[in-house]
């Protein structure tokens, strides 16, 4: 199949006929594609018969008014344009969907909230990898997906029709919405009836990917030993087994609801993460300590954790956060990794628990590691990242094109993980990018044209 990048120019008059589209004479010579007769276009969902001709010198497609609007395309978009001979058919694309919680229509500049700048900026990407990109809420969706009714920005932002995409990016952050009927019929209907790829389609809870990766010998190395936490008997068999163990929310984040309990000559102390700060309790047994915390247990599941001797800086635990995502090949790829260092009293480096960030380097500068296995960090960080989302994609059966992975690294230079989070923020590293656009934005793009044409993307 071939494929070339190009402008799309829209003419708005001319004799040029409602599905007829002008190419340049060369690549027509060079694809072999016959002039003026019929052939098939598709574009996301859209289908249409069209002809093609030659004359345009420049590298560009020309298409008429009536024909673009169909489409949903803007006049100077950069589109990647594939032909298949076999089954004498025309694709443009990439056409991705953002799928967000919601959209508030009153703000015309912010309509996407705190995540308007990185709309923005997958918009802007399209430019250089060729696409186009919208963004949609579960409201614009129709009980039986022909088109969707979308959010485009070019310089200001606009309300318009377009086909179904090629790629349906999951940006929910919300558990039940993700969850609705009319949200998970979508996806359904939309991979049955046009074919499309969604990605990121769930979220992950922290007790199934530990299950996931246990029988997996490749990573097991980095697997604290967890257990779901549903009785007296758990807790009492890891805290004699370990100094501090962690009891965090199967579905939480963001450090939210995360207890620390530590075992002392004349009891246990027990820290609680709150909003504004760590609380403390002292329990004289395990009994009463379970009696204190089991109402949160029993109310939302959790997980049991070892506890782990983490770097320090400066008295604070630090962990690290590596975004790991499919590139232009398909392949798992580490795109970024950051340290997070946790704020002054606080046991969770989480920014929103008001963490700092700090290149993975100067992290590890600023604990006490000996410098020869200082040194040797970064790579098995990142090493370890790759081998948890690669084999972690294996063991679940939902599509997932990136994933935001938690590590830590203890007093010894060991690699651990904490947890893996399959919708990660694009935020948490945007302080450390100079770049406008970042490198994480760039390979959504890319990733999205491996799953619209095959093997043409870049890594």
């Amino acid at each position: 199949m071939a494929t070339t990048k190009l402008a799309v120019h829209v003419q708005s008059i001319g004799p040029l006929d409602s599905h007829v589209i002008l190419l340049r004479d060369s690549l027509m010579k060079q694809w072999k594609i016959p002039a003026n007769r019929p052939l098939s276009l598709r574009f996301g969902s859209y289908r249409a018969e069209v002809r093609v001709i030659g004359g345009s010198r420049k590298a560009t497609l020309r298409m008429s008014e009536p024909l673009a609007r169909e489409l949903g395309i803007s006049d100077g978009a950069q589109l990647v344009l594939s032909y298949r001979k076999n089954s004498q058919s025309l694709q443009l694309g990439p056409l991705i969907g953002v799928l967000f919680n919601r959209a508030d229509a009153a703000s015309a500049d912010r309509p996407f909230g705190a995540n308007t700048g990185f709309c923005q900026e997958l918009t802007a990407g399209t430019g250089s990898t060729g696409g186009i990109v919208y963004f949609f809420t579960p409201a614009d969706l129709d009980s039986e997906p022909r088109s969707v009714r979308g959010w485009s920005y070019d310089g200001k932002w606009t309300r318009r029709t377009f086909p179904v995409p090629d790629v349906v990016y999951n940006r929910l952050t919300n558990r039940n919405i993700e969850k609705n009927d009319k949200v998970q019929t979508f996806f359904r209907q939309v991979k049955a009836m046009h074919g499309a790829s969604v990605f990121n389609e769930r979220f992950l809870n922290k007790t199934e990917v530990f299950q996931a990766l246990k029988p997996v010998a490749e990573v097991q190395a980095y697997l604290p030993e967890s257990y779901p936490m549903r009785k007296l008997e758990t807790l009492k068999a890891m805290c004699a087994k370990y100094a501090t163990v962690f009891i965090k929310p199967t579905l939480g984040s963001l450090g939210k609801g995360i207890i620390r309990v530590n075992r002392t000559e004349s009891g246990y102390h027990c820290h609680f993460n709150q909003p504004k700060g760590t609380s403390k309790q002292s329990f004289s047994s395990l009994a009463k300590l379970y009696a204190a915390i089991s109402p949160r247990v029993k109310r939302a599941p959790y997980q049991i954790q070892q506890g782990l001797n983490l770097l320090e800086a400066g008295g604070r635990p630090m962990d690290f956060r590596a975004v790991v995502q499919k590139n232009g090949k398909g392949e798992w790829k580490v795109t970024s990794i950051v340290g997070r260092i946790a704020g002054p009293g606080n046991f969770v480096s989480n920014i929103a628990r008001g963490g700092t960030l700090a290149t993975v380097p100067d992290a590890i500068g600023r604990s006490r590691l000996p410098a020869g296995i200082r040194t040797t960090v970064p790579k098995r960080l990142d090493e370890a990242a790759t081998a948890i989302a690669v084999h972690l994609d294996q063991q679940l059966p939902e599509h997932f094109g990136e994933m935001g992975v938690d590590l830590a690294v203890d007093t010894t230079g060991r690699v651990w993980l904490l947890e893996v989070n399959s919708k990660p923020s694009k935020e948490d590293n945007t302080a450390l990018q100079p770049d406008k656009i970042r490198p994480s934005v760039r390979r959504v793009l890319q990733y999205a044209q491996f799953l619209t044409f095959g093997d043409r993307g870049s890594a």
